[in-house]
Parts: C-alpha cells; structure tokens; sequence
C-alpha cells in the first residue's frame, strides 16, 4: 500500500528509543522528513546517520527537553527551520514510576499531568494551527494499554495517559472538519527497554526473577509473545498516512490480543 506521506515532515518527541524510535523509523522508511528530538544529542545524531544511510538526507537531529514549554517551543522552531511545517506530530514520552494508587500522594497525581499531558498540550499548541491552516495533519499520541484497562502498579501512569485520551478524543472530534486527525496507539507488552525495566521491578518485588515475570507474562498474551517496536511502528505509520484519513478519534490497541475486552 503506498501511505501518501513520502515528503511529509513529521516530528517525533521522545524518539532516541524505544517506541518513539520504531515510529520514527517506519515513518522515514515512507519517505517522511523526520526530527529525531530527545536530550541524547549524540544517539539522535547516530540515529540521524542511520536513517539518511539507508533511505536518503530527510532527518534531523533536535536535542530537546519537552518538560518545560520553554523546551517545547525551541524544539519545534529548530523543526520547522530544518524541515518547514510539520504536518505529523507523534506524541510520545518516558512513563512515569510504578507505584499503587492507595499510596499515591498529590505529588504523584500533579506528576501524571505533568507528564502525560502538559508536554503533549503544548506540543498541539504549537503545532496543530498550521495543520489547520494547511487542511491537513496527523495527531498521533502513543498511549498504554492502561487507557482502555488500567494495569496494576502503574497508577501514574493510568492517570495520567487517561486525561490525555480525554484531551486528544475531544480534539478529534473539533479539528475533523480541517482534514486533522487524532489517534492514539496503544501497546500492550512491546519488547522494549522500558518494559524490560518494569519486569525487573516487578521480579524485585514479588522476590523472583525477569524470566520469571516474562513468562507469565506471555502467558496472558493470545500471541504468546511480546511484540516487536517494528510492528508497532507500522501500525503507527499506517494511522499517520493518508489512505488512514477517515480514521480518527481512535483508541487503536497493538497488543497480540492481550485486552480482552471488544
């Protein structure tokens, strides 16, 4: 299938890793101009090479602190004076730390908006008005399968992606009329370095080993796997691309089936 976007420009935060990196990846494989943004300046820069290596000069490297709106907004500016405006805004993230919700304090509660849903506001804010303009534009946040069914010991978490779901579903629905549309990708257990980190404090915690958590963990797993960050970077490329233009306001889970509900 040819996705329409060879030429687009996209901008993807948190992408030095994990998901945010497989996206960015099967976003250039297409032919997209991509700002690789993070605050390891010399992974993106390495991560930069790789891309024009295979597919050809189109991506940029941005170190970028996307905490602070300040951050924010001089990320994007070097974005648009590097690749000119932005027509794909992948929203995306580091998760915030376990933790149960009978013992969340109200530090943790300002953390989840803090992190989960600030940042991505302002990055819509700047970005989304010359989306608009032009009448065309994909809003792709990366979510959790904690959205659609909260995960024990991530309360955080769960909080906070949820308010942004709220955000992002109610944004669909105004922008559909200007061609923009606004989903989101849900993972479920994707092999990544992150998931990796919550096996091992879940083994710390129930005083058993990685492998140990992994297994019981695929068990639950229709696929009886963890997925590949590839796989999920194609479906994200799929959602960002034009035949994809009457699909928005979705919640898209890529799980192997580990959500059992419709």
């Amino acid at each position: 299938m040819d996705l329409g976007i060879s030429g687009k420009t996209a901008f993807v935060a948190a992408s030095t890793g994990g998901l945010g990196l497989a996206i960015a990846r099967a976003l250039a494989a297409e032919g997209v101009r991509v700002a690789i943004t993070g605050r390891r300046q010399v992974r993106a820069k390495e991560i930069v090479a790789e891309l024009t290596d295979a597919y050809g000069p189109g991506a940029v490297a941005i170190e970028a602190d996307l905490s602070t709106a300040e951050g924010v907004a001089a990320a994007v500016e070097q974005a648009v004076a590097e690749l000119g405006p932005i027509d794909i805004l992948v929203l995306n993230g580091p998760g915030p730390k376990p933790g149960a919700a009978a013992t969340l304090g109200a530090d943790d509660i300002a953390a989840a908006f803090e992190q989960l849903v600030k940042p991505h506001h302002a990055l819509v804010s700047h970005i989304l008005p010359g989306m608009r303009e032009r009448r065309w534009g994909r809003i792709l946040a990366v979510g959790s399968s904690g959205v659609v069914a909260p995960l024990p010991n991530l309360a955080v978490s769960n909080t906070g992606r949820a308010a942004l779901a709220g955000y992002l579903k109610t944004l669909a629905a105004e922008v559909a009329l200007d061609a923009v549309t606004v989903n989101m990708l849900l993972p479920g257990r994707i092999a990544t370095d992150r998931v990796a980190e919550l096996d091992q404090a879940a083994a710390k915690r129930r005083g058993t080993t990685p492998e140990d958590i992994q297994l019981e963990s695929r068990k639950t797993i229709p696929a009886r796997r963890y997925g590949e960050p590839e796989e999920f970077g194609a479906a994200a490329a799929f959602l960002c691309s034009a035949p994809a233009s009457y699909i928005t306001g979705v919640a898209l889970r890529c799980d192997g089936g580990l959500i059992r509900g419709l």
